[in-house]
Order: C-alpha cells, then sequence, then structure tokens
C-alpha cells in the first residue's frame, strides 16, 4: 500500500510538472505570435494598440482623451470608474450623464491618433437608460459633426451604422438590401459585456458583433483618415474596456 501511494504521489506531481511546463511553453508560443504581430505591423506602418483604462485615475477622463458632443444638451460626463465585472479589471470608461435629449450624442475622442482603413473594437456594457440605452465605435472622424459611427443598442436590440454629416445623423443600410433597412435587428444584452467591432476599408464597412459578422455597408461620404473613439445617445449610460484599434 505504502508503494501504490508514493507512486500515486509521484505521478501526480510528474503530471503536474509536465502541465505547467505545457502551460509555460503556450504562453510563450501566444507572446511570440503576439510580438511577430506587431512587428510586422510596425513594419507595414500600420498602428495598434489596446487601452483598458486600469491606468487612469477613477472619476477623471483617462489622458490622451477628449470629450465633445454633437448637437445640443446636457453637458456629456465621460469618467473612469471601477468595476469588478470588468473584461479587463479593475477599470472601465463610462458615460454616466443622462440628459435624455434625443439627438444629443456624447463623445470620447481618442487624441493623438489618425487613421484612414483599419479596425476597432471594444467591449461594452449598456447599464441604464430609458430613452435609449446604445453605445458605439467612432471612426474617421473629423470634428462633432462629421464622422461614421456603428452603434448597439439594448432597448431595441439592433445594431446599426450612420453617418454624421454636419449634425445630421443618416443610416447606412446593409449591403445587398433596400434602402429603407435599419441595420439588423440582434440580441444586444444589458447589465452584461459584448464586443462591439468595425473593420473599415475605403469605402466598405464590416460590422460584427461578439466576433460573428452582422453585416456590411458602403459609403464614400469620408474617404480621409481621421480621429477614432467612443459614442453615446441621449441618457444611455453605458460601459466601455478594451477599446483596440489597428490601422494605418
Amino acid at each position: 500500500m505504502a508503494r501504490a501511494l508514493s507512486a500515486q504521489s509521484g505521478g501526480s506531481a510528474w503530471y503536474k510538472g509536465i502541465r505547467r511546463a505545457s502551460l509555460g511553453t503556450g504562453q510563450a508560443i501566444r507572446t511570440m505570435r503576439t510580438l511577430y504581430r506587431l512587428v510586422v505591423l510596425s513594419l507595414a506602418g500600420i498602428s495598434s494598440r489596446t487601452i483598458n483604462f486600469d491606468a487612469a485615475a477613477p472619476g477623471a477622463v483617462p489622458p490622451g482623451w477628449t470629450v465633445a458632443m454633437t448637437n445640443s444638451g446636457a453637458p456629456a460626463k465621460w469618467q473612469v470608474l471601477k468595476d469588478s465585472t470588468a473584461p479587463s479589471p479593475p477599470n472601465v470608461f463610462a458615460q454616466v450623464s443622462k440628459d435624455a435629449g434625443q439627438n444629443r450624442f456624447p463623445l470620447a475622442i481618442l487624441n493623438n491618433l489618425e487613421i484612414q482603413d483599419g479596425e476597432l473594437s471594444v467591449k461594452i456594457k449598456p447599464v441604464s437608460g430609458a430613452e435609449d440605452r446604445c453605445g458605439g465605435l467612432v471612426w474617421r472622424y473629423h470634428d462633432p459633426n462629421n464622422y461614421y459611427l456603428v452603434r448597439a443598442n439594448a432597448l431595441e436590440n439592433n445594431v446599426i451604422l450612420f453617418k454624421v454629416e454636419h449634425g445630421k445623423r443618416t443610416n447606412l443600410p446593409p449591403k445587398g438590401g433596400p434602402a429603407t433597412v435599419y441595420g439588423v435587428s440582434h440580441p444586444v444584452p444589458a447589465h452584461q459585456w459584448s464586443v462591439l467591432k468595425v473593420q473599415f476599408h475605403g469605402p466598405l464597412f464590416s460590422v460584427y458583433f461578439n466576433h460573428r459578422r452582422l453585416f456590411q455597408a458602403v459609403d464614400s461620404t469620408f474617404r480621409g483618415p481621421g480621429h477614432v473613439g467612443l459614442w453615446t445617445k441621449a441618457d444611455s449610460v453605458t460601459y466601455f474596456d478594451d477599446f483596440s484599434v489597428t490601422g494605418k
């Protein structure tokens, strides 16, 4: 019996040692792949970064971001908050003002980066809002009245791509469908984290939700480079984390 216990103990230790080595090797491979991707992107002149807001002070706008707003209403209020459910804890970036004006679009724009073609993604958690409960991504931003955006709405359960031109928001229908189609119906859970992503190359835009492509759209209004950022509407209180941008 003593020999059996000794062998079992030795076998368990051997297995754990092999498993630790395997996990270490897997992590090393993932790290090398990430470094290789960054080197390739750098050589191609492509910028890539992910912002998780964890180095920023709670209660303030993180360094490198500018708050703006399309149209009128109470001032937008963006700030870093602690959230134990954050995908990369402890912090999130949140829009917390609650003015219910329908044509009021609070924006948070990333400074010192302009791209023309690339990819944006963010993890989003709609928290509250009676008029709207949504959040979105902004690209080719020129000023608060001219940019593209895609937003996910937890009250309407849909994902829609728009252009904002001279302060007017216009729906961009899915490619290949009628011009009257208003985005795509899709569950957008409140109080849960989801991933919203858009790829943009020339006039073609591809929209993803939780890693599934929902639709594509085509528009040539804004062709050159612009800033990127985050967007909400009306009284939406929305949390964001792991804002990722790749492009040139």
